[in-house]
């Protein structure tokens, strides 16, 4: 659906430019489309004389593997853009004949729901051929207001719109021109007269390219020497203006594919930002996973294999849980309280209620039963209290020197741990 709705697009860009410049529609591989318009009623415009403009295919080019760019990883960096130049710098057309269009107020148009008479039609007859004579008197505005009168009278004749537009005109009345030759062309389109003085006014206010293509109508509908000399002086101006229109066209075009592709290239790296942030979050997670209680290294002290094992419990003998002289203050020197070497309230050597050198509710010297490990790791205030590195560090400590745990006697919440394990041996 995307790439259809880009292929519109470009057929959109490639329809303006046909339309800004007609001769393209003749180059060779351009026959099949000129085909397609004709067996569609369409009509090709006639192959100018002069040189044919060429457009930039390049940007069309450019337009097409658009698409394919965005999947490019590492797109290249973009270019620069081009400095902007004035759209008036390269147009001086010379304003030979040019005058500042007239202000008047809008001249009477007649009454269009009017029902002409014979008798009235005849009047308005008369009053024209009066305005004629009146005209060629040099009674310029003696001839407009007897025009005006006549189309009160009939305001349905296109001919008299078209003879006070050309009066107005000797007036060098362009705007009021314009109005009537509006009016002519509404009653009648084939107005060639009309089509005529609005090209002359067009021309009298600089408008060349609306003045060209009036005066090719005119000449078209009914041809005359005073129409066409008119319209080869005003239609290499028109075609400088239309050659320009162009480039202006082209410019645009040319900015809105820089700017497309801006906005392709910032999305790229948006996404490419996106990815590698997503993979350090991966990396992180998959880090702190590896870094879990079970397993090698995992606890503060453990040797490889995880929790249980050779070294595994902050100050345990090799391959074993805290027995005998494991936990700290066990053998010389132990807990306050403690038999010798012992936890406070056991035995030589052993936990709280233990025999000697054993577990609790060992009996002597039998190495007592292995505590419910299980039960330990499920133990959620076990589990957080090895998050704190005040308890962490507390039981390196003493992993370091079991007779260091005398430092942390009065430290309840170290205590507080301690007899929290205590109390989990004390249960089996």
């Amino acid at each position: 659906m995307a790439n259809m709705m880009q292929q519109l697009r470009l057929l959109e860009e490639f329809v303006k430019v046909c339309e800004s410049n007609p001769q393209m529609l003749h180059r060779p591989e351009l026959k099949f489309f000129r085909d397609y318009i004709v067996s569609l009623g369409g009509q090709i415009p006639e192959v100018a004389k002069q040189e044919e403009e060429k457009v930039d295919d390049s940007k069309l080019d450019e337009s097409e593997s658009e698409e394919s760019n965005t999947e490019e990883a590492n797109p290249p960096p973009p270019p620069q853009p081009p400095v902007e130049e004035s759209e008036e710098s390269d147009l001086d057309i010379e304003a030979e004949g040019v005058i500042e269009g007239d202000n008047d107020e809008p001249q009477p148009m007649g009454d269009d729901s009017k029902e002409v008479t014979d008798e009235m039609m005849d009047e308005a007859s008369e009053k024209r051929q009066n305005a004629n004579i009146a005209l060629a008197d040099g009674n310029i505005e003696e001839g407009i207001n007897l025009y005006t009168e006549a189309i009160v009278l009939n305001p349905h004749s296109a001919p008299l719109f078209a003879k006070r537009a050309g009066a107005y005109i000797k007036a060098k009345k362009p705007n009021a021109a314009i109005r009537d030759c509006d009016k002519a062309i509404q009653l009648n389109p084939d107005s060639a007269q009309a089509f005529k003085w609005r090209g002359i006014a067009y021309r009298m206010l600089g408008a060349w390219d609306k003045s060209a293509t009036d005066l090719r109508l005119s000449v078209k509908i009914d041809f005359s020497e005073d129409a066409q000399e008119v319209l080869n002086y005003v239609q290499p101006r028109a075609k400088r203006i239309q050659e320009h229109q162009r480039k202006i066209e082209r410019r645009k075009m040319e900015k809105e594919l820089r700017d497309r592709k801006e906005r392709v290239r910032l999305a790229q790296e948006a996404q490419e930002k996106a990815r590698k942030e997503e993979e350090e979050r991966m990396k992180q997670q998959k880090e702190a996973g590896a870094g879990g209680f079970p397993g090698a290294g995992a606890f503060p002290g453990a040797g490889a294999g995880g929790f249980p094992g050779a070294g595994a419990f902050p100050g345990a003998g090799a391959g074993g849980f805290p027995g005998a002289g494991a936990f700290p203050g066990a053998g010389a020197s132990g807990f306050p309280g403690a038999g010798a070497g012992g936890f406070p309230g056991a035995g030589a050597g052993g936990f709280p209620g233990a025999g000697a050198g054993g577990f609790p509710g060992a009996g002597a010297g039998a190495g007592g039963q292995m505590p419910d490990i299980s039960a330990m790791l499920n133990d959620p205030e076990v589990m957080a209290a090895f998050q704190d590195p005040e308890i962490m560090a507390a039981f390196q400590d003493v992993s370091m020197n079991p007779q260091n745990v005398t430092k942390y006697q009065n430290n309840a919440k170290v205590m507080n741990v301690i007899n929290k394990l205590a109390s989990k041996y004390g249960k089996h």
